[in-house]
C-alpha cells in the first residue's frame, strides 16, 4: 500500500526531474552519498528489513562517512570506528540531538523521558534522575534477589522440559524472563507465566515497540502525513497510547493507594513517586515524565535483554566447541552447588568474553538510536549543518577488518587479555552506545544477561531437535529497532546438573 501510494506521488516527479541533476554542496563540503530522487530522495532506496547492513554496503562504495535523504530530512550515516570517535567523542554535544520520530514522540508522552527527548536542561535532569537513582550500581545490586530469583525458576521449568525431552523456545523463554523481571523490579508485580496480567503487558510490549520502529510518512515527508491514516498507523498509534496510558495509571494508582503495604524493597516507580513528592528534581517531575520513564524501562529492559541471550545461545550452539569450553568453565567454578550466583559471574572470565563477543557480533540496536546534528559541524573536512539525522552503524563498526581481525567469526578469544571493552570507550564496538546519549541501563541489562545465560549453560547440554543440523540455525533477523532472531531458537535441553 505505501509503496503504491509512494509511486503514485512520485512517478511522474521523477519523469520529469530524473534528468536534472540532484542540488547538492560541493563535494568537498559535504560527504559523498547515493543519488536520489526529487522530494523523495533516498526514501525508495532504504532496506527497512536490515537497514544496518544496507548501510554498511553503501559505505564500501561512498565512504566511511557519508550522507543520504530519507525525504526532506538530510541523513549522516557512519561506519568507522575513528569517526564514530569524532561525533561521540569530540564532538558529542553538537550530536546530542534526537529527531522527532511520531510513534516514539508520541509513546514518550511528547518525549518526557530519557531516551527520545531532545537535549536540553530537562532532559538532563532526568538523566542524572536515572543514573544517580533508579540504576545506580546500589539500586541495580538492590534487584539481586529478583533477578536470582526468576532466574533459578525458569531453570526449574525447563528442568520439567528437559525431563520429557521436549523441544524448548528460548525465544520465548528468554522474552517471558525478561519481561517478568521488568514487571518485578519496575512495578514491583509478580506475574505468573501465562497470567493475564502478564500476557497484557506482554502484548503492550509488543505493540509498542512495533509503533516505535514504525514507518509513518510523515517522518520523512510532512506533506503526505495524510498517508499515515490512509495506511492505518495513526490508529494503531493512538490506541496503543491509550492503552499503555491506562496501564500506566493503574499502577501509579496502585502504588498511591495508602492501604497498600509499604514493601521492603521499594520499585523503581516507589521510586520515581518518592522523587516527585519530595520535590527532588529542579525540574518539576509529573507524571507523564514519570510514565515516558516507565516506557523506556520496559521496552529497553525486555526488548535488548532477550535478544541477547537468544543471539548468545544462537552463536554457542553453532559452535559446540566454545560452547564446551564455556561449560567447562562454569561446571569447575560452581561444582556441586546446583546454581551460578551473581557472587560467581566475576570468577567467569569467558563468560564475560562471550557476552562481549555476542554483543559485537549482534548488537542489539545495530543502528543505535539515531541522533541530530545541534549546529553546524565540521567531521573529516565536511560541513554537515544542523538539524541532520545522524546514524551511527554500530554493526559495521564492530566489524571493520581494520580492528578485528577475521571480524565476521565467533571468537570469545580476543576478548581475553584485552582492555576492549563495551562500555563506550572504545569505539570499534559500542552496542550501548558511547556518550551523553550512551544506554544508562548497561550494568542492569548485562547482570541478567549474565546470570540467565551461566545457569542455562551449567545446569544443561544443549541439542539441536531431530532432524536438525548446525547450519539450519540461520541468523536471519526482524526489521524493528532493536535486532531480533527472525525465527525462533529451539533447543531441547539434557539435565546435567540436578537442582
Amino acid at each position: 500500500m505505501i509503496l503504491l501510494l509512494l509511486a503514485a506521488v512520485i512517478l511522474p516527479l521523477a519523469i520529469l526531474f530524473f534528468s536534472n541533476r540532484r542540488r547538492r554542496l560541493r563535494k568537498s563540503a559535504y560527504p559523498p552519498g547515493p543519488p536520489g530522487l526529487p522530494f523523495i530522495g533516498n526514501l525508495h532506496q532504504f532496506d527497512t528489513s536490515m537497514p544496518h547492513i544496507y548501510l554498511w554496503r553503501l559505505s564500501k562504495k561512498y565512504g566511511p562517512v557519508m550522507s543520504m535523504k530519507l525525504g526532506s530530512k538530510p541523513v549522516l550515516v557512519v561506519s568507522s570506528p575513528r569517526i564514530a570517535k569524532e561525533v561521540l567523542k569530540t564532538h558529542d554535544l553538537v550530536f546530542s540531538g534526537r529527531p522527532r520520530v511520531l510513534g516514539q514522540y508520541k509513546l514518550s508522552y511528547n518525549c518526557s523521558d530519557i531516551a527520545f527527548a531532545p537535549y536540553s536542561d530537562s532532559w538532563r535532569e532526568l538523566r542524572k534522575i536515572c543514573v544517580l537513582h533508579l540504576l545506580s550500581s546500589k539500586q541495580v545490586q538492590s534487584f539481586r534477589p529478583v533477578r536470582e530469583d526468576e532466574v533459578f525458576r525458569m531453570i526449574r521449568n525447563l528442568s520439567v522440559k528437559a525431563s520429557s525431552g521436549e523441544v524448548a523456545n528460548l525465544s520465548l523463554i528468554m522474552v517471558t524472563l525478561t519481561s517478568t523481571l521488568i514487571c518485578r523490579t519496575a512495578f514491583g508485580k509478580t506475574s505468573d507465566e501465562g497470567s493475564g496480567s502478564q500476557r497484557r503487558f506482554d502484548e503492550l510490549m509488543i505493540e509498542s515497540q512495533a509503533m516505535q520502529g514504525g514507518f509513518f510518512m510523515s517522518d520523512y515527508i510532512p506533506s503526505l502525513s495524510w498517508v499515515d491514516k490512509l495506511t492505518g498507523m495513526i490508529s494503531r498509534l493512538e490506541k496503543i497510547y491509550k492503552d499503555l496510558d491506562e496501564f500506566y495509571q493503574e499502577l501509579i494508582d496502585e502504588h498511591l493507594d495508602p492501604n497498600r503495604p509499604k514493601p521492603a524493597n521499594p520499585d523503581l516507580l516507589d521510586l520515581l513517586i518518592q522523587l516527585k513528592e519530595e520535590n527532588f528534581c529542579s525540574i518539576e517531575l509529573t507524571w507523564d515524565h514519570i510514565k515516558a520513564i516507565l516506557m523506556d524501562i520496559f521496552v529497553a529492559g525486555t526488548d535488548t535483554g532477550a535478544a541477547s541471550i537468544i543471539w548468545a545461545m544462537t552463536a554457542l550452539i553453532k559452535n559446540p566447541t566454545t560452547m564446551k569450553k564455556l561449560q567447562r568453565e562454569i561446571r569447575e567454578l560452581i561444582g556441586e552447588k546446583g546454581k551460578v550466583t551473581e557472587d560467581d559471574l566475576p570468577k567467569l572470565s569467558y563468560l564475560n568474553a562471550v557476552i562481549k563477543e555476542t554483543l559485537r557480533l549482534y548488537p542489539p540496536a545495530p543502528l543505535l538510536l539515531p541522533r541530530e546534528t545541534l549546529e553546524k559541524c565540521n567531521i573529516e573536512g565536511y560541513i554537515i549543518p544542523p538539524k541532520t539525522i545522524v546514524y551511527i552503524n554500530a554493526w559495521a563498526l564492530a566489524r571493520d577488518p581494520e580492528y578485528w581481525d577475521c571480524p565476521n567469526e565467533f571468537v570469545p578469544e580476543r576478548f581475553l587479555n584485552t582492555k576492549v571493552d563495551i562500555i563506550g570507550q572504545d569505539f570499534q564496538v559500542i552496542p550501548f552506545g558511547a556518550g551523553r546519549r550512551g544506554c544508562p541501563g548497561i550494568s542492569m541489562g548485562l547482570a541478567t544477561v549474565e546470570l540467565a545465560l551461566a545457569n542455562l549453560l551449567y545446569t544443561f547440554d544443549w541439542e539441536l531437535p531431530a532432524g536438525m543440523k548446525r547450519e539450519d540455525v540461520d541468523t536471519a533477523v526482524l526489521p524493528g529497532i532493536t535486532m531480533h532472531k527472525k525465527n525462533p531458537l529451539c533447543l531441547v535441553p539434557k539435565q546435567i546438573i540436578r537442582i
